[in-house]
């Protein structure tokens, strides 16, 4: 057999090894799952009852609580006093102002009297025009004297009348932030007073799931205490604001129930019914980020390559998040390692059970 001079047999084993396709992506395996329908628990957020109207209860005065009449629990009765201020003070402000009024009064008259004697005496051409106009200035003074006096005892009075604290409304004493004793000062909460009448459940709504809940979107209501019937409501108004500390929105559904059925303070959970249709979920660790918008990798069936497709989401659970757009229950979704991957890159689906996936 001939020998190849050294020159064509280089060239030939780099040709060989040219050939290969190392240089090619490799088909990267990836774990896959279908969407599965939303259980209830993740719509779910926790609550309590509260009364539509709650009034903190103050005095409109300042001074010493030498009475308290009602305590936390009791039931209040529209007009009932609930407690007392120390009234010697505002009295002694109302006998003051009293004596203030009869002295203007007693000025107007003698005001009136020159008056009436300047006219005369004018008409008689005794006394000049500068003086009945003077005496005219001065009854019109305590005339106005007098009426400020009359309005410095009215308040006086109702100042102390302020000094008993009574219900706005029927209802029930939910807090009290005063003891006998205690000086208040004016406007400071006393008694808190949830009055009778609508219940509602307040809860908290994640920032997360805020895009799934809005004013008059119905719902569910389940007492933790009652029996697991879940009672009608909808939602009455969200808080447009996030709270500084925990970050979630506080919201407000009414709740259609017979009067007696729910009792202030109980517990709850608050269903979301959204349009009777059964909702997709995703476990967390398929969501991802694209372009700052949530977004999922779904493989397609054609060519076992992965697309990137951004979806709308609503609330979050334990370890799956609901999908309210975006994907259809036939699909195939990426649900670990997305962040090692890119749009378009050829896959190798498999389930958890590790057994390849035909789309």
């Amino acid at each position: 057999m001939p020998v190849l001079p050294p020159l064509f047999m280089a060239v030939f084993l780099l040709a060989g090894c040219g050939g290969g396709d190392d240089s090619s992506e490799p088909v990267r395996p990836v774990l896959v799952a279908r969407p599965t329908v939303a259980s209830d628990s993740t719509s779910a957020f926790a609550g309590d009852v509260r009364a539509r109207e709650e009034s903190a209860l103050s005095f409109r005065v300042g001074g010493k609580l030498v009475e308290r009449t009602v305590d936390v629990g009791d039931r209040v009765r529209a007009g009932d006093v609930l407690a007392r201020l120390d009234p010697g003070d505002l009295q002694a402000q109302t006998r003051a102002a009293q004596a203030q009024l009869a002295a203007a009064e007693s000025e107007l008259q003698r005001a009136r009297a020159d008056q009436a004697r300047f006219t005369q005496l004018g008409e008689d051409r005794l006394v000049s025009r500068s003086t009945i106009d003077a005496s005219n200035a001065a009854a019109t003074a305590a005339q106005g004297q007098a009426t400020a006096a009359r309005a410095s005892l009215d308040v006086a009075r109702n100042q102390a009348g302020y000094t008993r604290l009574a219900a706005p409304a029927d209802g029930v004493i939910t807090a009290r932030q005063a003891e006998a004793g205690q000086v208040v000062g004016a406007g400071q909460p006393v008694f808190s007073l949830a009055a009778d009448g609508p219940r509602e459940v307040l809860f908290a709504v994640p920032e997360g799931a805020l895009a799934g809940v809005g004013v008059g979107d119905p719902v569910q209501v389940s007492l933790w205490a009652g029996d697991g019937r879940r009672l009608p409501g909808r939602i009455r108004e969200i808080a447009p604001a996030a709270d500084p500390a925990s970050r979630t929105f506080a919201a407000r559904a009414t709740i259609d129930a017979p009067a007696g059925t729910v009792e202030l303070g109980q517990s709850a959970r608050v269903y979301l019914a959204g349009d009777g249709g059964a909702r997709l979920s995703v476990p967390l660790s398929a969501l991802l980020r694209g372009d700052g918008s949530p977004a999922v990798f779904v493989v397609k069936p054609a060519d076992s390559t992965i697309e990137l497709r951004p979806v709308r989401i609503g609330p979050y659970g334990a370890d799956h998040v609901v999908v309210l757009d975006g994907l259809s229950p036939a699909e195939w979704v990426v649900t670990a390692g997305g962040h090692l991957l890119r749009d378009g890159q050829k896959v190798a689906p498999v389930d958890r059970d590790n057994r390849p996936v035909r789309p």
